[in-house]
């Protein structure tokens, strides 16, 4: 045979490995950027964090201005018109004012106080949600470096078959080499 035959056989099985090479170079890429991408989902649950900090924070101060305002714009307003106008205001009618008013404070407060709950519970499930995109980027990156890979040994093992088909129709390795 000719050395036309052997460079076939030679070009032909290096072909399929470098084929391979690539897609494995391919696919450690493409692992690459699903990390990244996961990565920076995952920052974001860092961001939720601190943006629950930043809510709770703001809503103990509100809490807190809330009662100093209660006491000092409402209460004190009512216990000062009643006396004012001559009024008892230990008993009756300024009593029940006052208390009415204490309990819709204490609504309002509650109502405050479950709005932040909620906000928690979407901040947590934001939170969740952006954990399991991540583990999803990942998992996204791995099926496609992994089809990556199974195409790199697809291509060398095709271009080892062919080398091979090639060799046994030229009559076996002693026949390319003599």
């Amino acid at each position: 045979m000719s050395i036309f035959q052997v460079l076939t056989l030679g070009a032909t099985i290096l072909g399929g490995i470098q084929s391979k090479n690539a897609a494995d170079k391919a696919s450690a890429r493409a692992q690459e950027a699903a990390n990244f991408n996961a990565n920076l989902i995952e920052r974001d649950i860092d961001l939720l964090e601190k943006q629950r900090g930043i809510i709770n924070a703001n809503f103990l101060v509100q809490q807190d201005r809330a009662r100093t305002a209660f006491e000092r714009e409402v209460q004190a307003k009512a216990r000062s018109g009643f006396a004012y106008a001559g009024f008892d205001i230990s008993v009756d009618t300024p009593m029940a004012v006052m208390r009415d008013n204490a309990r819709e404070f204490d609504y309002e407060l509650s109502v405050e106080r479950f709005n932040n709950l909620v906000t928690n519970m979407q901040i947590t499930d934001a939170q969740e949600e952006a954990q399991l995109n991540a583990e999803l980027a990942r998992m996204e990156g791995a099926s496609q470096a992994s089809g990556i890979r199974a195409q790199g040994t697809r291509s060398l093992i095709s271009s080892l078959g062919q080398a091979s088909q090639f060799t046994y129709e030229a009559g076996g390795l002693g026949k390319i080499f003599s």
